[in-house]
């Protein structure tokens, strides 16, 4: 997708303003395909230069409504049916999580929490935007809903798979996969510390043998201290 599209796509629902345009994408496209004042007002002179955009009308303050012409209509038909999308998106924060193994599991943990409460938050600006749009009427709030109803499901399943896999970092597979692979330098899993035995006092094979001989645990004490006095 490109601004010249979004624009045109704009356009051919209705004709409207820059200063329309820019309301229209803070309000509906900032999370699909954000554009600065500057970059729309320069891609309307573009689209007017390219005939695919004309000014309509005239306002005071030089106020200028534009409309979608002709062959801007062709152009915005043939990029929907006949330019495929552009193939998957780079993502830095994905990438990132393939080489979480550098970290401690702590700090692996910490970046994947943060990650859900992102998701989260952007959860929760596209709940506002539904609740606070009107979605009824037009084409463009047609599609704009099912539009945002992506984002709604995308950022609650990121927050979902970001907390589980932050749970599996201290999983028993996580563990014994940095066991095999040998710890960060410096790292000790909180989690996961070795267990030690309690060390036992080894009983000289003198002092065994007298306890067996003696039999009982009642005088285990005294048979040990005979002993001791005897090896002295």
């Amino acid at each position: 997708m490109s601004l010249r599209h979004a624009v045109l796509g704009l356009l051919a629902a209705s004709p409207a303003s820059g200063y329309d345009l820019m309301k229209t994408f803070d309000l509906s496209l900032a999370h699909v395909w954000p554009a600065t004042q500057s970059q729309v007002y320069g891609e309307l002179n573009k689209l007017t230069a390219a005939d695919l955009i004309e000014v309509a009308s005239h306002g005071p303050r030089g106020r200028k409504e534009y409309a979608i012409t002709k062959a801007g209509m062709a152009e915005l038909h043939h990029w929907l049916t006949e330019v495929e999308p552009v193939g998957p998106q780079r993502h830095d924060g994905l990438l990132r999580v393939f080489f979480l193994g550098a970290l401690t599991p702590l700090e692996a943990r910490t970046y994947l929490l943060q990650q859900a409460e992102r998701s989260a938050r952007a959860h929760a600006d596209y709940r506002a935007l539904a609740d606070a749009g009107d979605w009824e009427g037009e084409t463009l709030a047609v599609y704009g809903r099912i539009a945002l109803e992506f984002g709604l499901r995308q950022t609650a399943m990121v927050e979902e798979w970001a907390n589980w896999a932050a749970a599996e970092i201290t999983s028993d597979q996580a563990r014994r996969s940095r066991e095999a692979t040998g710890a960060t330098a410096g790292e000790q899993d909180p989690e996961h510390e070795p267990e030690h035995e309690p060390e036992q006092e080894q009983e000289p094979e003198q002092i065994k043998a007298r306890i067996q001989e003696y039999g009982t645990e009642v005088e285990q004490p005294r048979v040990r201290e005979r002993a001791r006095k005897r090896q002295r």
